[in-house]
């Protein structure tokens, strides 16, 4: 993933500004709303912001939260707990996450702007498994009788590791002042020896100065 940020900033910097910018807009800053998927799906939410210093190359910065991106392996271990105790289990692991990076816009479409970006940051992984008997969540006294069983760092606890985000998609000014942004990201969080691979696609709406 490193080398994959590392050859979008390459190609960004050595590509030259071939097209006419759209607008005389350089800032914007849009809402974001996105469904996110790799071991479940769910959804994601925040905001991004993005300043052009030349008419071509960008930077950006982008932060949100994506409810649910517990991997299987996560699954997996609340599953072998619950069946050895005879219990219920739930499993969520969301996401906060805050990164930039740089932003190149292939200008000279009208009103559409085709882009791709790379960048890094930081997300904030959060394992939220509940295990519940007769329907009550019993997760905060299962150290105690009948259950005695400590819940290990692969189940509970939070993490934040560095980010890496990759992507692209279509900008639209539909105004001087209004943008609509069809994008997609691709996140990989360095949370341990295979990672955990993140996928946003969505829309982002908002404005230009």
């Amino acid at each position: 993933m490193t080398r994959i940020v590392a050859g979008l900033v390459g190609m960004l910097a050595l590509s030259g500004a071939a097209y006419a910018q759209t607008t005389d807009s350089r800032g914007y800053v849009e809402a974001v709303a996105q469904s996110a998927f790799g071991n479940v799906t769910s959804q994601s939410f925040g905001g991004e912001a993005g300043y052009f210093v030349t008419p071509n190359i960008g930077v950006f910065v982008e932060g949100g939260q994506v409810r649910d991106a517990s991997p299987s392996a996560l699954g997996a271990a609340a599953q072998r707990i619950a069946a050895a105790l005879s219990i219920g289990f739930s499993v969520r692991e969301p996401v906060s996450f805050f990164g930039g990076g740089i932003r190149y816009a292939f200008t000279g479409y009208g009103k559409l702007e085709p882009y791709v970006l790379g960048g890094a940051g930081a997300a904030s992984v959060k394992r939220d498994v509940k295990f519940m008997a007769g329907g009550v969540d019993i997760t905060s006294s299962l150290g105690s009788a009948p259950y005695y069983t400590v819940l290990g760092s692969d189940l509970t606890g939070t993490v934040t590791k560095p980010m890496f985000t990759a992507g692209g998609g279509v900008a639209y000014h539909a105004t001087s002042l209004l943008r609509v942004d069809l994008g997609y990201r691709f996140g990989r969080i360095m949370t341990d020896t295979s990672g955990t691979n993140v996928s946003r696609a969505g829309i982002g709406i908002g404005v230009t100065f």
